[in-house]
């Protein structure tokens, strides 16, 4: 297991034992975390689970991402989509924020 914290816009912080090979959304939602919806189920078609990431160990954003992320609110340089983003155990202890909405 890996453990991702996710940190809420209020400051508040959930801390997530995750499994290799899952998303940071599909951790997320599995474990009831506010803020991360997830209602395309992981199809990136939705930008209900828009995270800030500042760590480079997740990787790069493809177009498809980008193009999602088009439409999300309060799109910064270190935004990613939760569902594109592959656990893996490099990741322990990462630290995701959620935005303060999103929709």
């Amino acid at each position: 297991m890996t453990t991702i914290i996710y940190k809420s816009a209020d400051g508040s912080e959930q801390s997530v034992e995750a499994t290799a090979g899952d998303t940071l959304m599909t951790a997320a939602v599995n474990a009831g975390v506010a803020g991360i919806d997830g209602d395309c189920g992981g199809n990136c078609a939705c930008a209900t689970c828009h995270l800030y990431v500042e760590s480079d160990i997740t990787g790069t954003r493809n177009e498809e991402e980008q193009d999602m992320l088009a439409i999300a609110d309060d799109v910064r340089e270190i935004s990613r989509l939760g569902c594109q983003i592959e656990i893996t155990p490099e990741m322990e202890g990462l630290v995701v924020q959620i935005p303060a909405g999103q929709h």
